[in-house]
């Protein structure tokens, strides 16, 4: 009586978690497309590279570098330790470039992944009112019959990228080879470089649940995207409540700002303040740097609600242009740069 009374208790308890590792197995084998059979050891041996490059590879990626004798590894994995082996080889890749390499599709595919869940994750939620953790568990049954379409939506859109990537390189320094646009220590890339920040944003946040939270960053960043694109600019990337985007000339630069700024009477209003100028930057990891950038994000701060901020040296570079009014403000000093004198960019009035 004893026995039965001290694990009957029990016994849900470890059914539960035996359904659970079941269901966690099941998902594991049709995202991966196979089952876990090799070691770190069998790696080794069906690739012929060392331990350290494969251990480099995984930690590289952000995923965790099993013991050499878990069965942890996939057929698709020893084909693409394969294929990265046989880049690095014919490319003659050191270490940091493999590094980068690795690490930009790490960074890049979890951050997708934890995004597209929580689409549908949301999606659910809203659709069959569901509480969270019910939306999570529903997702859970929907996203490995969606992975293989996903998984060639990112091709598609990564090779799309690309193409553009290359088409604006090709573009810009197509007839500088064997020259240097940039001198001495001048970072290589001219442009514009901006941000939009929402205004008041923990004020404006205060209170809200999830669901809404949720609604409001994606509502600010879906439009601010939709604005840099049309007006022919790039995001770099969002940060919290504020968005880094850049152009490749000063005029896209100055479309792209004031379409940010500009209010939108027909959707909720999230007022932005947004600062911009032309300099030079340096292109690393998905992100911009340098010093412009910088003096981008202190004119963007000094700005008021919905309008659009610009340096001296930016201003005298649309004032030949009857499109734009520009207007200067008190200079203010600034930590970290010193005195910055910022110029109002508007619209010109027209009469119209």
């Amino acid at each position: 009586m004893t026995s039965d009374t001290t694990t009957g208790p029990d016994l849900p308890t470890d059914d539960g978690a035996r359904r659970s590792g079941d269901t966690a197995a099941r998902l594991d084998e049709e995202i991966l497309g196979g089952p876990r059979r090799y070691t770190l050891s069998d790696l080794v041996e069906g690739t012929g590279h060392s331990q350290e490059f494969i251990e480099n590879y995984w930690r590289w990626l952000g995923l965790p570098v099993t013991h050499p004798a878990e069965v942890g590894f996939t057929d698709a994995d020893m084909e693409a330790l394969r294929e990265i082996g046989e880049l690095v080889d014919s490319e003659r890749l050191d270490e940091q470039a493999q590094m980068t390499l690795i690490r930009s599709l790490g960074h890049t595919t979890d951050r997708l992944a934890l995004w597209q869940v929580e689409a549908f994750v949301e999606h659910l939620s809203r659709r069959d009112g569901l509480d969270d953790v019910s939306a999570r568990l529903a997702a859970l049954d929907r996203v490995p019959e969606m992975a293989d379409r996903l998984s060639r939506q990112l091709e598609h859109a990564w090779r799309r990228q690309l193409a553009a990537l290359t088409g604006r390189l090709a573009t810009e320094f197509g007839g500088a080879r064997g020259t240097h646009a940039a001198h001495g220590d001048e970072l290589p890339l001219p442009r514009a470089v901006g941000f939009a920040d929402i205004v008041s944003f923990t004020k404006r946040t205060a209170g809200l649940g999830s669901q809404e939270l949720s609604e409001f960053v994606q509502l600010f960043e879906s439009r601010a995207r939709d604005v840099i694109t049309e007006a022919g600019g790039r995001v770099v990337k969002t940060i919290g409540d504020a968005v880094l985007f850049v152009a490749d000339d000063v005029t896209t630069g100055a479309e792209v700002a004031l379409g940010l700024a500009a209010p939108h009477a027909t959707e909720k209003e999230i007022p932005v303040r947004v600062g911009f100028v032309w300099g030079r930057v340096l292109s690393r990891f998905g992100d911009v740097f340098g010093s412009d950038v910088n003096l981008a994000s202190r004119i963007t701060e000094l700005a008021e609600p919905a309008t659009v901020l610009v340096d001296p040296h930016t201003a005298s570079l649309l004032a030949s242009s009857s499109r734009y009014a520009l207007t200067a403000q008190p200079a203010q000093e600034v930590q970290g740069i010193g005195e910055i004198t910022p110029v109002r960019l508007q619209r010109a009035y027209t009469g119209a």
